[in-house]
């Protein structure tokens, strides 16, 4: 039996589709993808362009120009509260986007734009705090705000301030998140779950000893020394925001047709974020990241090493481990060893943590 592009559902557990959108939908899991994929992109994607556009649902878009590559990205950002230990939604806007334009190689951000949307009886100072945190993290990246627009909406019409920033960069050649292959290493940048984490014990007032902070910086300084030192021997970049390591590991598996072996013991994790993950009932793997990238690296044990000096040298990296690799078994599925034996990593079909990016 045949069906039509509205009656494809977004398939839940039920086997219904939603009749309306619903907070798993922004979650970065896999009812986002088909979301996107399904609804959002539907006709966009059959317009060819000369490059990487919609349909690659890649973290930005590459568009040939001459000999180099124009990458573009778009991100918005809804966090609650606005500010968290460790950063706000300001440098969340700035890094978020230079941190995509990254993930497609181009690590020299031309400049971006911002359009900020208000809500009345948001107040003048901290607005101002924003718009300095905004200002630092451009600094801190090497780049600056070009354009941008601004609104305000009426009172109980928005929560707070919203902020979308487009970033555009040109680069020498470009990354995908689909470029894996049988035998890469799969390299974590960082700790994960860091962000997530902290702000759920900051939103929720968790009562723990130690305090979490979020991760959110811009990596961009860090993934151009990386790409040198591995002389185009990183095959695959990805950011694990939404959705944490687990949903970034899967589409990437997914879209390069391997699997992703991971061993478990060597996933780096704050012990603070893992014990009060543990007390939520969570999954770092699953949890939110805002300066982290994933790596897929090919090659000898010293190119790979290479590429983990580069790393490891900047202050954002010094735990960045090598956490598994790519195998021919299992295509688009993870599989995490965790050394008394090996299971399927899950991803989340939606909401576990909302509106923290």
């Amino acid at each position: 039996m045949t069906t039509t592009f509205a009656t494809n559902a977004l398939l839940e557990h039920s086997g219904r589709r939603d009749p309306t959108i619903v907070m798993k939908h922004g979650a970065g899991g896999r009812a986002m993808r088909r979301l996107i994929q399904e609804t959002l992109t539907r006709g966009f994607v059959d317009i060819e362009v000369d490059g990487v556009g919609l349909a690659a649902m890649d973290d930005g878009a590459a568009l040939r120009f001459g000999d180099r590559w124009i990458v573009v990205t778009t991100d918005s950002h809804v966090v609650q509260p606005p500010f968290f230990p460790g950063g706000d939604i300001g440098r969340l806007a700035i890094a978020g986007t230079v941190n995509d334009l990254a993930m497609m190689g181009a690590t020299e951000p031309l400049g971006l734009t911002c359009a900020l949307i208000v809500e009345e009886g948001f107040t003048f100072a901290d607005l101002e705090r924003v718009q300095q945190s905004m200002l630092d993290t451009c600094r801190e990246a090497g780049t600056t705000v070009l354009t941008g627009d601004t609104k305000v909406m009426g009172r109980g019409e928005l929560d707070g301030v919203v902020i979308n920033t487009t970033g555009v960069a040109v680069a020498d050649a470009i990354v995908r998140d689909s470029g894996l292959r049988v035998g890469d290493r799969i390299i974590v940048t960082g700790n994960v779950g860091d962000h997530g984490m902290a702000l759920m014990a900051h939103r929720h007032k968790l009562a723990i000893d130690a305090e979490l902070y979020s991760d959110v910086a811009p990596i961009n300084r860090m993934i151009r020394d990386a790409l040198a030192a591995g002389a185009g021997a990183i095959s695959a970049m990805k950011d694990p925001t939404r959705g944490g390591l687990s949903s970034a590991l899967h589409e990437m598996a997914e879209k390069s047709g391997v699997g992703i072996l991971v061993r478990e013991e060597d996933v780096p994790v704050n012990p603070v974020v893992r014990a009060v993950a543990e007390m939520l009932g969570l999954d770092p793997m699953h949890v939110a990241n805002e300066g982290k990238a994933v790596l897929g690296v090919r090659g000898d044990d010293a190119t790979v090493g290479a590429v983990l000096d580069a790393l490891q040298r900047h202050p954002v990296g010094v735990n960045a481990a090598v956490i598994g690799e790519c195998v021919s078994t299992r295509v688009g599925d993870v599989v995490l060893d965790t050394g008394l034996g090996k299971r399927l990593l899950s991803e989340y079909e939606g909401e576990l943590l909302p509106r923290i990016c």
